[in-house]
């Protein structure tokens, strides 16, 4: 199956690093014009630069937080790069607190950007481009910790629960426009923050003996789910939530 996304327009938000950066990279190299949206200005320029040589991307810089903000950087995206086709939502930030010492500032600072500022990127998207033309797909970073709890993270699993219902309550909500809403739950992924994370042996246990396949997931593994979910081969696949965890979830 050669996917391809020729003359569509694809959002990536938090498309600076990780999994947003390798989702923009792949959509890039299928043909999406892609535009990049993170808060960081100091490592967004050079992500670009990076999608960049794999096809068409713009940068924008948004801290998907500042709610009304989202609108204005959404309707400049179609001024320039044409009405959205596919929106990830890959935006997201972690503190590890066990439960009994989670704050209030932490809590509101992993959900203004993991639940609450995803949907309302998504909602923006679909009201100004998808509603209007009866199309679209968007997929959800979500992740295992929204379907199985995990030590030190009670926010970020509440966060990405969050993540996992609303992929299905916007699946219902706007089905009857052809836009299909879907999510990916990875497990821990291969990138400069877990290989920092895992240095710690326990960490480095914990992770592995969790999973069946006994190693984390790449960047190209989740990227490539996205990108099938995103395209019209997934044309009947809408509220479904794809684990990506060599089967962690499955036990």
């Amino acid at each position: 199956m050669n996917i391809r996304f020729d003359n569509k327009v694809a959002i990536v938000t938090g498309a600076a690093s990780g999994i947003g950066l390798g989702c923009a990279e792949l959509l890039a190299a299928s043909g999406a014009k892609v535009a990049l949206v993170d808060f960081n200005s100091e490592t967004l320029p050079k992500a670009t630069k990076k999608v960049q040589e794999k096809g068409t991307a713009k940068c924008y810089q948004l801290d998907i937080t500042d709610i009304p903000q989202i609108a204005p950087t959404v309707s400049r995206i179609r001024q320039e790069l044409g009405e959205i086709d596919i929106l990830v939502g890959s935006a997201g930030i972690n503190i590890r607190q066990p439960a009994h010492e989670v704050t209030e500032a932490a809590w509101d600072t992993i959900m203004s950007v993991n639940t609450k500022g995803l949907f309302f990127c998504n909602q923006a998207v679909a009201t100004q481009s998808m509603i209007p033309l009866r199309r679209g797909a968007i997929v959800n970073i979500a992740s295992i910790l929204g379907i199985v709890g995990g030590p030190s993270r009670i926010v970020y699993c509440a966060s990405k629960g969050a993540v996992v219902q609303l992929t299905r309550a916007e699946a219902v909500d706007w089905a009857p426009y052809n836009i299909r809403i879907n999510a990916v739950a990875p497990t821990f992924v291969l990138t400069n923050l877990t290989r920092e994370l895992l240095k710690d042996p326990e960490a480095e246990k914990y992770v592995l003996s969790n999973t069946p396949f006994r190693r984390l997931a790449t960047l190209d593994d989740v990227a490539t789910a996205v990108c099938f979910l995103a395209s019209d081969e997934a044309s009947m696949i809408t509220g479904t939530i794809l684990p990506i965890d060599g089967g962690w979830t499955a036990k």
